[in-house]
């Protein structure tokens, strides 16, 4: 049985937590009249697309549209795998899905893909789709293993000249088993773990954890030292995003992300954390970490987005007898969701050099309504402390937008193999299958662009 999520914080907090010394709430202007050069409605956005490109994104999209497909999406891989063979099913998937959403398998692959992106004023952020769920567990060679794979994206992302401030994402469950995410989970809500202890232990110094016995303390050093060794190697270098993953571990996963950014962000933001805004809990777990970053003295970066994981979350919750995590509708999330964008935003206004967010959302609305913030709290569009970022391949009418605009964009770059990608493509279609049923708007502006290229060849004949 999964562990009880522990109690939220009170969601109303002073801004006191944000170093002002003042004792009242946020108080947000609601945004007026959006600007209409962030309209999303120009087709224009996909004229760098080739023709191959258009009808491949349309196609992928038209598929999407169809729940049953996305929903069996990993069994119907699974299907084609074993008629077509390795060979065959790498044949069919390449120039289609892969390429939608996967930037190359080698370093050559990805700087072709990347040096594009540069040059519609797009910034990768690489994603190793490497992570674990409970009974996926590998041993400490494989760990090793992705830890170096992890090391290597920070070589590239650093090595190239792509774009300015370069991001990573990285899953903690790549380097330290879910089984003991769900423990310390366990742990830390009857009994929090000091940061200073974890900071200790990815020092190198042998700690005993309570709770913990002989092989889990060995296997939390190992897995915290591979942290330290990616941290070292990124800080000053590459922003290195922490992923948030699921409710029955996410509070382990908080705690160690926390005790990275107090050992490695005491001048910049350098690790960072995410924040999934369909959990009812999120503002009061931000708010928290707010408090944290104050009181520990290290700069905070946050990833905000909405959330991937509803329906398990939901089952879960059920299954176990006790209250939905998850908002109840659509309109209580956006809620959420730009509720904790307007505190990050007040804090940034405060504090610029102590706090950055990452606007990581394919919601038009809420990306309008960051922009018009910006620009009623006077920030730059690409003043550091604010990006903004959306998936290879989906919303590129956002993304090329903003960038157009002048906005720091950032697109979450997966690379690697059919075979390696393939698990972490299953999973983000069936997270993200809501969006891709609903990008109707994407397809309408990808069919005008068709129409307009086509109708331009018909009159040239």
């Amino acid at each position: 049985m999964m562990p009880r999520l522990r109690p939220s914080l009170p969601r109303v907090l002073s801004l006191r937590l944000l170093g002002t010394g003042a004792s009242r709430t946020v108080a947000v202007k609601q945004p007026d009249l959006l600007s209409a050069t962030l309209a999303f409605e120009e087709p224009s956005a996909f004229r760098v697309k080739s023709l191959r490109e258009l009808l491949r994104a349309l196609g992928i999209f038209h598929l999407c549209s169809f729940p049953v497909l996305v929903n069996n999406s990993g069994k119907l891989l699974s299907v084609a795998r074993s008629l077509l063979g390795r060979r065959g099913f790498s044949f069919l998937l390449r120039p289609t899905v892969y390429a939608q959403f996967v930037a190359g398998e080698n370093e050559k692959e990805i700087s072709q893909s990347m040096e594009k992106m540069s040059s519609l004023g797009l910034r990768p952020m690489l994603a190793v789709p490497i992570e674990e769920d409970l009974g996926e567990s590998a041993g400490e060679n494989r760990y090793d293993d992705n830890m170096e794979a992890m090391l290597e994206c920070v070589r590239i992302s650093h090595s190239n000249a792509w774009s300015k401030d370069p991001m990573m994402q990285l899953k903690i469950t790549a380097l330290l088993s879910p089984e003991l995410c769900v423990k310390l989970t366990t742990l830390i809500t009857r009994h929090p773990y000091d940061l200073n202890l974890l900071v200790r232990a990815m020092d190198g110094e042998p700690i005993e954890f309570p709770g913990l016995n002989e092989s889990e303390v060995a296997h939390f050093l190992c897995g915290l030292q591979r942290l330290n060794t990616i941290a070292e190697a990124s800080v000053n270098k590459v922003r290195v995003l922490v992923d948030a993953e699921y409710t029955y571990m996410n509070p382990a996963l908080s705690l160690v992300t926390m005790a990275m950014m107090k050992k490695f962000n005491k001048d910049g933001a350098w690790i960072w954390n995410t924040y999934q805004c369909y959990l009812k809990e999120s503002r009061s777990l931000l708010l928290e970490a707010l408090r944290l970053s104050k009181d520990e003295g290290f700069c905070l970066g946050v990833k905000l987005v909405r959330g991937a994981y509803m329906d398990k979350e939901r089952k879960l919750a059920e299954k176990e007898g006790r209250l939905d995590p998850v908002h109840q509708s659509w309109e209580d999330t956006n809620d959420s969701y730009n509720g904790s964008l307007d505190v990050m935003l007040e804090a940034i206004l405060q504090k610029p050099e102590r706090y950055r967010i990452i606007v990581a959302t394919h919601n038009e609305e809420s990306v309008r309504r960051a922009a018009k913030r910006m620009e009623e709290l006077g920030m730059d569009n690409d003043g550091g402390s604010v990006c903004f970022g959306q998936l290879l391949g989906m919303c590129d009418h956002v993304s090329l937008t903003l960038a157009k605009e002048g906005y720091a964009v950032y697109k979450s770059v997966p690379y690697g193999s059919v075979d390696d990608t393939l698990p972490y493509l299953v999973r983000r279609a069936q997270e993200n299958r809501i969006v891709l049923q609903g990008i109707r708007k994407e397809r309408d502006l990808l069919r005008q662009e068709l129409y307009r290229r086509l109708g331009l060849r018909r009159g040239s004949h």
